[in-house]
């Protein structure tokens, strides 16, 4: 994912929205992650359910990935390799 600065987004208004056609684009201000700009076609996929990742915090995270989430990090203090199936 690409990063741009809000100031690059005032002076290269069109490289930035290039990017984000391809992919979504992190704006920055003051070296800090503000916002995501993503093409409006991807913005309707996520509106209408057709991109399954969804993001949870801690406190709210579903059960099963709870579960998911707590077996990896067991695996990784203990030093164990971990592959992307979660084997």
């Amino acid at each position: 994912m690409r990063h741009f600065t809000t100031g690059d987004l005032n002076k290269q208004v069109g490289d930035v929205t290039d990017a984000a056609a391809r992919e979504p684009v992190v704006l920055t201000k003051h070296r800090k992650p503000r916002f995501v700009l993503i093409s409006y076609e991807h913005y309707e996929r996520i509106r209408a359910g057709g991109d399954p990742r969804k993001a949870h915090i801690a406190s709210q995270m579903p059960s099963e990935h709870e579960e998911l989430v707590g077996a990896a990090v067991d695996r990784l203090a203990r030093g164990e390799d971990y592959d992307e199936d979660g084997s």
